[in-house]
């Protein structure tokens, strides 16, 4: 009866942890140029500065989910909520790089625990409406995400960048206080019994690491030991987990449906483009522009709010046509925004950037929306967790890719020549995405009617 009565106050508490992970990850790209400047850092430092908590959020998201199962959800997700606030204190005191970067990889740690921790406690204590409340979740985390730029902005110009690391402050008290206060006590799982995949989650950070450290290299050409180091890894890894009983990461998930494998694809190149862009255009406005961080944070709202509006619209415009119509049309708009990428120039207005930047939005709030629901219609609600996890770690392993792509287009300093550049190889991405949207919406009839 308590819990009932408490619902509210347990449901905010899990919230706002769950927006920690992406407004930390959007407020910081207004902060870039800042933080570039007063530790003299190449673009490629500031790629790992991205790329490492994404790393670290795609290892450790699966594993707390799985050590919340053993341990218990509240546990976690304190434990979470405390290494936040630990970064969060220290990250601005940092004297140099490799500090910052121990403290964002703390921080990565801390925010991985949130989500995973916080579904169990949703799934444990609230009795009705599970799934509404969960989707709820999602919609705080991208509300936080399309304000992260926003927020980031307007606080540098009072603080500089450390500002983005004290504004995690009141929103971990508060989360802190209602987690002790509200969510109930952890029951002790004695029923089952799990293992860990610890050789598997050693393999799959060295192989993504590997990946990051060829694609960063490209610059100065291509590094073939690298590569087959890279190769090898991540043969060994699909091979091992294939075999593993209890995976790191379900392999074998995609092995049953191309269709589904293919979703997972396109939801990797998908992000590519849209955090590629998210990531590049703060400091482009700042340094080649000449805008304050205040202004372009206004700007880089035309991006994330526009893909955050078209999220309910995609939904009902999908429920009408089917998937088909609005998945190819995002297609063709994600190709026309990063076509436009070669109109910015130096003197380009601000309102033109946002205009462009507004395409791009449009186009990935379709997708987003769009290829997960596409994903559920493809497999058994039996699978849904699996397929949840693993929709994340795709779109990590997309945020990946671009702090990958953003290091080496902007190597030699962030101007016009370079962005084109980006345009180039996101142009690439648009074009591959094409003919893998018309065969996963192909399909998409066979397979409603498969799950009824």
């Amino acid at each position: 009866m308590t819990v009932r009565k408490n619902e509210k106050l347990i449901i905010l508490a899990v919230a706002l942890g769950t927006i920690l992970n992406p407004l930390n990850t959007t407020m910081i790209t207004v902060a870039l140029p800042s933080i570039q400047k007063d530790f003299q850092l190449s673009s490629t430092d500031i790629s790992w500065l991205i790329a490492s908590y994404f790393i670290i959020s795609a290892i450790f998201t699966p594993l707390i989910g799985k050590l919340s199962d053993i341990y218990g959800r509240k546990l976690l997700l304190l434990i979470g909520l405390v290494l936040v606030v630990v970064s969060s204190i220290l990250a601005p005191l940092s004297p140099n790089m490799p500090v910052l970067l121990a403290m964002r990889g703390i921080q990565a740690v801390g925010t991985s625990a949130l989500f995973p921790a916080g579904v169990g406690v949703i799934r444990n204590t609230i009795q009705h409406n599970q799934n509404r409340v969960i989707g709820t979740l999602a919609v705080f985390a991208t509300t936080s995400a399309a304000f992260g730029p926003t927020i980031g902005g307007m606080l540098i110009q009072f603080g500089g960048w450390p500002v983005i690391f004290y504004v995690n402050l009141p929103i971990l008290a508060i989360a802190i206080g209602l987690t002790i206060l509200f969510i109930p006590k952890d029951r002790k799982n004695t029923c089952t019994s799990y293992k860990l995949d610890i050789l598997g989650i050693i393999l799959f950070s060295l192989f993504i690491t590997t990946w990051m450290v060829f694609l960063l290299g490209l610059e100065k050409g291509v590094q073939i030991g690298v590569l087959m180091i890279a190769f090898i890894l991540t043969v060994i890894f699909y091979i091992f987990e294939k075999r593993q009983s209890e995976p790191f990461i379900n392999v074998n998930f995609f092995r049953k449906n191309l269709n589904v494998a293919l979703i997972f694809g396109q939801y990797i190149l998908s992000t590519v483009i849209f955090f590629a862009v998210l990531l590049s255009f703060p400091t482009f406005i700042q340094s080649v522009l000449g805008a304050s961080s205040q202004m372009a944070g206004i700007v880089m709202l035309s991006l994330s709010i526009f893909a955050m509006i078209m999220t309910p619209l995609a939904t009902r415009w999908i429920e009408r046509k089917g998937y088909r119509i609005p998945l190819l049309i995002s297609v063709l708009l994600g190709f026309m925004g990063v076509v436009l990428l070669f109109t910015v120039k130096d003197n380009a207005a601000l309102v033109w950037i946002g205009l462009v930047l507004a395409v791009t939005g449009v186009s990935n709030g379709i997708q987003n929306i769009g290829l997960q629901n596409l994903l559920y219609t493809f497999i058994r609600v039996s699978e849904s967790g699996i397929a949840s996890g693993l929709l994340m770690t795709s779109r990590f392993i997309g945020n990946i890719l671009a702090s990958s792509i953003y290091g080496v287009a902007f190597a030699s300093g962030m101007n016009v020549g370079n962005m084109s550049i980006m345009a180039i190889v996101l142009v690439v991405v648009a074009v591959v995405m094409v003919p893998g949207m018309l065969y996963v919406t192909k399909h998409e009839k066979k397979s409603r009617k498969n799950m009824v």
